[in-house]
């Protein structure tokens, strides 16, 4: 009992510390800060100013062929303040129209280095020819929780869905 008061405690804690950094602006991202580091480095844009993706375009020609995977690079570098992570994501257009998939990964604050796109090429399709320039991917900004790690033998509570999972809720 006396744990589970503990972790409830630092929980709330939590909650009022990011609640107080957004409400004195502190925790609030407005700008992000981007580093061009090549010459065929292609600044990412967004379309629209409700678009929570910002699209992240290719700047190397490379050819992925079916069943390989490549670190596409992007010639830019980002920095991403502490509470937040970026997400690289795929875009749905490229992925419903082309034989490009674009593999999720996390760029966790404090990395500045260069921004690669994890690629593969859909196994149908024989390549996939990643051209300078193109847009291949969409980067979104997220705030975080990094709470304590804890490791137990028995959780303090027990959902009606326990470890029923893989399809579970699926109606055969």
């Amino acid at each position: 009992m006396n744990d589970t008061r503990n972790t409830n405690y630092r929980r709330s804690i939590n909650l009022l510390r990011y609640m107080n950094h957004i409400n004195q602006g502190e925790e609030e991202m407005n700008t992000l800060q981007i580093k061009q580091l090549s010459p065929d480095a292609t600044l990412p844009t967004r379309e629209h100013s409700t678009d929570a993706g910002i699209d992240i375009y290719a700047a190397e020609n490379e050819i992925i062929r079916n069943n390989e995977t490549k670190v596409i690079k992007t010639g830019i570098a980002i920095n991403i303040p502490e509470g937040y992570e970026a997400t690289i994501r795929p875009r749905s257009g490229k992925t419903s129209k082309t034989a490009l998939r674009v593999q999720i990964g996390t760029i966790d604050a404090g990395y500045n280095g260069p921004i690669g796109i994890i690629c593969d090429c859909h196994i149908q399709a024989p390549y996939f020819h990643v051209q300078k320039g193109d847009k291949i991917a969409q980067l979104v900004i997220s705030p975080i929780v990094t709470p304590q790690l804890a490791i137990v033998d028995q959780f303090d509570t027990q959902s009606a869905r326990g470890d029923k999972g893989f399809g579970s809720s699926d109606n055969d």
